[in-house]
């Protein structure tokens, strides 16, 4: 195995000849960027079981773990999109030239791109999780993270496996994703780490997914995202339950400085909604298309959905402090503030056992 460590990360679109066959050891060359984070780890030597939230979902968690291979029936036939349907795109002049094929092709590859989002944020969750392992301060959050770290392996397992076999087109990450990425990865505090993997990222993917498991007609999909969609569920209540007691516990400049970074998380996973690595793969304008983007109505009602869970947790958690409520009131999001948190879940929905039919 030949490693290959570059500085930054490639931007390059991979198609379906780049690929090599899926799970063998053709490919010879692994692609690496290095990261470094001044990690402070901990010890727990209390190794007494309290029968809590986190203990429970931990639980669930070894209860309900599923196989890529054996619990996704991959043999059912993939379905190209036949002809365009209508989307806002309709009205930007540069699509409404397009012929249908080349429609198709954006399409195809707008897809690709929100998929390749969906990986490359996965990877970024096993990393965080594997950190919280060590760092996480209490013996009960650190079983869960070592358990949530698995479940992320099998997510990128799951989405690398749908790309590879099924879209054959995979996008580099993008820029908003990576710098929410490093930004987690690189700092030393670990309730940082919570805040933006657990309460945010966790929860617009939670979202996103649940979004792209109702509109798609592909069956393999659908059955991937609904086993994902659960565990990220449990995900999401670990952050909220554990971060609550948590943050009380602080002075109150530190929870100002974790509201600030809760916002400005938020604002790039808003920007990276954005898909301009598509915009210049098809020799677009890209500021252009970017501004028309978001000022579609479809696409400001899309992302405000996105926030309707995540809000809601960062206002459970103490962190919607008077100084951040006017710039989140700036990006419509303020409304879901009194929505139902993921603090209250629905343990029988988190229990339901695996789907038997995946025909």
């Amino acid at each position: 195995m030949k490693i290959n460590y570059v500085k930054e990360n490639l931007r390059k679109i991979t198609y379906e000849d780049d690929f090599p066959e899926y799970m063998t050891e053709k490919h010879a060359e692994d692609i690496a960027e290095v990261f470094n984070t001044p990690l402070t780890g901990s010890y727990n030597w209390d190794y007494r079981i309290q029968d809590n939230r986190i203990k429970r979902l931990y639980e669930l968690g070894k209860e309900l773990n599923w196989n890529v291979e054996m619990d996704i029936n991959w043999d059912r036939p993939y379905e190209e999109l036949k002809e365009p349907f209508p989307i806002f795109w309709d009205d930007y002049p540069p699509y409404k030239k397009m012929s249908d094929a080349q429609k198709l092709d954006f399409l195809k590859h707008r897809q690709s791109w929100s998929m390749s989002q969906f990986l490359h944020g996965e990877q970024g969750a096993v990393l965080v999780a594997s950190q919280l392992t060590s760092c996480a301060p209490t013996f009960n959050a650190k079983l869960y993270a070592a358990s949530q770290t698995f479940d992320e392996a099998r997510h990128v397992e799951a989405f690398n496996k749908y790309i590879q076999t099924r879209m054959k087109l995979m996008y580099p990450i993008g820029n908003e994703l990576k710098s929410i990425l490093d930004k987690i990865l690189t700092d030393e505090r670990w309730d940082l780490k919570f805040i933006g993997m657990q309460i945010i990222i966790e929860g617009l993917a939670l979202a996103a997914f649940q979004s792209s498991r109702d509109l798609t007609t592909d069956p393999v999909l659908k059955d991937m995202l609904g086993l994902i969609i659960r565990d990220e569920a449990r995900h999401v209540t670990f952050g909220v339950n554990y971060l609550e007691e948590f943050v009380s516990t602080l002075s109150k400049d530190e929870i100002e400085e974790r509201a600030q970074f809760a916002y400005e998380a938020c604002l790039l996973s808003r920007q990276r909604l954005v898909s301009t690595d598509v915009f210049d793969h098809f020799g677009w304008d890209v500021e252009e298309a970017r501004l028309f983007q978001q000022s579609s109505d479809i696409n400001k009602m899309f992302q405000k959905l996105l926030f309707q869970r995540v809000v809601p947790n960062l206002s459970r958690i103490g962190l919607l402090t008077d100084s951040v409520r006017e710039n989140f009131d700036k990006l419509g999001i303020l409304e879901y503030e009194d929505a139902q948190s993921d603090y209250e879940v629905d343990w029988a929905d988190l229990s339901r056992p695996l789907f038997e039919d995946s025909a």
